[in-house]
């Protein structure tokens, strides 16, 4: 409420006709000026009472919601609201003092959305106390469609780019399959006894090599079939301590050492077992790979409140700044060996668990991964909300 307005209703008693006149016509004014700029927002807005009764709404909430009649003010919320999966929503979010961001819903035919709406519960404050609640509706149809516009281009271009390192992994072990079929068909022609060394040995690289395309395939399938992801609250530290002791003889083999480091007290995150450590694998197959002479695995875990880190550090090789930008692209590798998806398999399973991966490394110094898991988030209480002096 404007300053003097609100001194003027504290001396009414003492105000003449043209006082309170112009008191009236100030408080019609500004209460105009506050339906102006709510009917000119973009996005729906509903005002409830403590009570969780309608007491103001917006043009846009009126386009967005069809109410089940004309008589809509001083009614339950959940009352009014034609669409039954959102009434029951606010019934069961504002009795259970929930705090609600970008719920989605559908709006439409069924199976055929025609528009769909975030939907936001946020406290109405004043001096630190709630007096009711704000209801936010915000149309995201465009930008749903963008994003899966997007998503199916990002997804061809990588089905492109596999294909394409596919094709030319494939024409190396078929062309090795090629050349002694040939030394086959040679030993066999015009004799009428072949030596069966001879045909031995080319069986066994032709054999060796339909492994490998075998493993080829079995690898693209992996990196271009989606992820059957099951989320479940674990410990990741219990995770990585189930990968280290699948590799500790290969580790004691190779001459290298792990420290751990891991944070006692770490939350819990949404993950699914079996992919987080197939991550792991692969990156701590990596950091073999770069200490060939022996050296040291690093594994620490931490978090801040928001997201659980896992580092894994080796004192390796190293990695070149020209090609820090590729070593998550399809099969590419700087390995004789191994089909140049394992750290693209690991991106894909960090996107998965709407996490993110990073790197950071130095020419002869090592190299350290990061992986970064978000925490779960509990839903807060609309009445555990305290601010002070916020009015709204």
């Amino acid at each position: 409420m404007r300053k003097f307005i609100e001194k003027a209703l504290k001396k009414l008693n003492k105000l003449g006709k043209e006082q309170i006149y112009s008191l009236l016509y100030d408080l019609a004014s500004e209460n105009e000026r506050l339906e102006m700029v709510l009917d000119s927002m973009p996005n729906g807005v509903l005002v409830l009472d403590r009570n969780h009764r309608l007491i103001l709404t917006n043009k846009m909430a009126e386009r967005f919601l069809d109410f089940t009649g004309s008589e809509i003010y001083e009614q339950l919320v959940w009352d009014v609201i034609e669409d039954r999966e959102i009434a029951e929503f606010l019934n069961r979010s504002l009795r259970n003092q929930e705090k609600v961001v970008n719920k989605e819903f559908a709006l439409g035919p069924s199976g055929t959305p025609s528009r769909i709406l975030s939907c936001s519960i946020m406290p109405l404050v004043k001096g630190g106390e709630i007096h009711g609640s704000l209801i936010f509706f915000e149309d995201i149809t465009e930008r749903k469609s963008k994003e899966a516009r997007l998503r199916r281009a990002e997804s061809l271009a990588s089905l492109t780019t596999l294909a394409a390192g596919v094709a030319h992994e494939i024409k190396n072990p078929l062309g090795s399959i090629s050349i002694h079929i040939q030394l086959i068909q040679k030993a066999m022609n015009n004799r009428k006894k072949i030596d069966t060394e001879i045909v031995r040995t080319n069986l066994e690289v032709i054999n060796e090599e339909v492994n490998r395309l075998n493993s080829i395939v079995v690898d693209f399938l992996f990196a271009v079939r989606p992820m059957d992801v099951k989320l479940e609250e674990k410990n990741l530290n219990e995770v990585v301590g189930d990968v280290l002791d699948f590799v500790q003889f290969e580790l004691e083999e190779q001459k290298i050492e792990v420290k751990r480091t891991l944070e006692d007290e770490i939350p819990d995150i949404q993950l699914d077992e079996k992919y987080v450590k197939q991550a792991l694998l692969n990156l701590i197959k990596n950091a073999i790979s770069a200490m060939p002479e022996g050296g040291t695995i690093t594994v620490t875990t931490r978090s801040n409140g928001e997201n659980v880190f896992l580092d894994i550090s080796d004192t390796g090789i190293g990695i070149s700044e020209e090609l820090m930008d590729k070593i998550f692209e399809p099969y590419f590798t700087t390995k004789d060996f191994g089909s140049g998806l394992g750290l693209t398999v690991v991106y894909k399973i960090m996107k998965e668990h709407m996490g993110e991966i990073g790197v950071k490394s130095r020419e002869g110094e090592g190299t350290t991964f990061t992986l970064t898991f978000p925490i779960p988030q509990k839903e807060q209480k609309l009445l555990g909300w305290k601010g002070e002096n916020d009015e709204v």
